[in-house]
């Protein structure tokens, strides 16, 4: 299905890319490249992993809720304002990293749209929500330091305006506050879940791009896992550097694994479509991959303990 997209934007936004990509050089994008894998889905599994997985189970959920929530919402005001990624209408600004790089960077049904930007949204999720959870000097400069990178770097390599940059941020901070506090005053667990299905539900009748199946299936399926978790597998965290890696290395594995694995049984063409269904599809897909993920592979973490404990 092809997707147009609009395009609105401020003079001074376009003057100061161009600016900034005049001056960054070689080393300047290999550098904003590096900060802006801090807002990718690789780098927040592998985090969200070693604090849930590991660290502390509890801290993971408080930082989980965060960045799914910001993941649903997104895509749902990007599909309202469907704007245009800058190079798109500005030859003068160079697409330095793509979001599909195998795809055409000028197909925005593979490329997403521009504002707010879910890199930024997602830094601000993940880093931010620390040291609210945790009180810590290092993680206080970790969470205010870190985003601001991220989102610099995402106007430097081209790929969004710095107001896309800006929505982004305002878009975590405001799910960070506001998630928490719903989350600690709404004692019956399901009407919390209620809530955020409430909020979240409205996509499916107007969002066209798969961003939002995939976050909307992924939310879902951590809330199963909450509870299937906490009333069927109560694992133990652990501090222990090898048993954390082999955890960590796992859940990614079992993550990124079985979502290869449910694809096969469709043609990719189905997939690719962009219709209803696929969208459909793709929910379920990352329901049950972030269910399995969350919920069921701990169950695996207690057998693995037994037999570190009898080396």
């Amino acid at each position: 299905m092809e997707l147009t997209g609009s395009t609105f934007f401020f003079d001074w936004e376009v003057a100061l890319m161009v600016w900034l990509q005049a001056h960054l050089g070689a080393v300047g994008t290999a550098i904003a490249s590096f900060l802006s894998m801090f807002g990718e889905q690789l780098v927040c599994v592998a985090v969200l992993g070693f604090l849930y997985w590991c660290y502390d189970k509890e801290f993971g959920k408080f930082v989980g809720l965060n960045v799914l929530t910001a993941n649903v919402l997104n895509p749902m005001i990007k599909n309202i304002f469907i704007r245009r990624r800058p190079y798109f209408d500005h030859p003068e600004i160079q697409c330095l990293k793509p979001v599909e790089k195998g795809a055409d960077i000028y197909d925005i049904s593979a490329q997403g749209y521009s504002f707010p930007s879910g890199h930024s949204s997602n830094a601000v999720t993940v880093f931010s929500s620390l040291p609210l959870y945790k009180r810590n000097k290092w993680l206080t400069v970790i969470g205010v330091v870190l985003p601001l990178l991220v989102g610099v770097s995402r106007f430097c390599l081209g790929v969004h305006y710095p107001t896309d940059v800006l929505c982004g941020w305002l878009l975590g901070l405001v799910v960070i506050l506001v998630v928490p506090v719903l989350y600690r005053r709404i004692k019956n667990r399901w009407l919390f879940f209620a809530l955020l299905l409430a909020v979240s539900i409205p996509g499916f009748f107007y969002c066209k791009s798969s961003d939002y199946f995939t976050s909307f299936g992924m939310l879902v399926g951590f809330m199963a896992a909450m509870v299937f978790e906490e009333k069927c597998v109560r694992f133990e965290n652990t501090r222990s550097p090898l048993r954390c890696v082999l955890r960590i290395v796992g859940g990614v594995a079992v993550y990124f694994g079985l979502n290869v694995l449910l694809k096969l049984p469709f043609p990719k063409v189905f997939l690719d479509s962009g219709t209803m269904a696929a969208y459909c599809v793709r929910a379920l897909r990352y329901m049950v991959v972030t269910f399995v993920t969350i919920g069921v592979y701990p169950m695996i973490f207690r057998r693995m303990d037994r037999v570190f404990k009898k080396s």
